[in-house]
């Protein structure tokens, strides 16, 4: 008989289960979180100087989930109202992406134009980076 240490035990599977959050539910809460992440956002610049770095990026966070949580929402509405084709189906789960792209592209000129670094053509030079980005997840579908 082998001592306890020599002795090889089966790894025992572990069955996770991913549970799947509606679509109802996953607008819902975005909707829920867009009008509360707004007022944070107002309630910050009013009450908190912009003095100190955390201050900047604070603001900046805040502006990215209210951004998001507000454009995920619509580019549902506008994908399935207008977009809806066999080609491309609308989910929540492409509307989230392209909200928070677009947020993101929005926070990060923002962010430029605080330090003074802003010009039309990073601009655009990023817009096209997100839309590359889009259309390379569209395409992995």
């Amino acid at each position: 008989m082998k001592p306890v240490d020599q002795v090889r035990t089966q790894p025992q599977k572990v069955r996770r289960t991913r549970r799947r959050v509606s679509r109802r539910a996953a607008l819902y809460t975005l909707v829920i979180i867009a009008p509360l992440a707004w007022i944070g956002l107002l309630l910050f610049t009013r009450f908190v100087p912009p003095r100190t770095t955390t201050a900047f990026v604070t603001v900046f966070v805040l502006l990215y989930v209210a951004l998001t949580s507000t454009l995920a929402p619509l580019a549902y509405v506008i994908s399935l109202r207008f977009l809806s084709s066999r080609l491309y189906r609308a989910t929540v789960r492409h509307a989230l992406r392209q909200g928070a792209l677009l947020a993101l592209w929005v926070v990060f000129n923002l962010a430029l134009r605080a330090w003074h670094s802003w010009s039309i053509f990073t601009a655009i030079v990023s817009l096209g980076i997100v839309v590359v980005i889009e259309l390379l997840a569209l395409a992995r579908k």
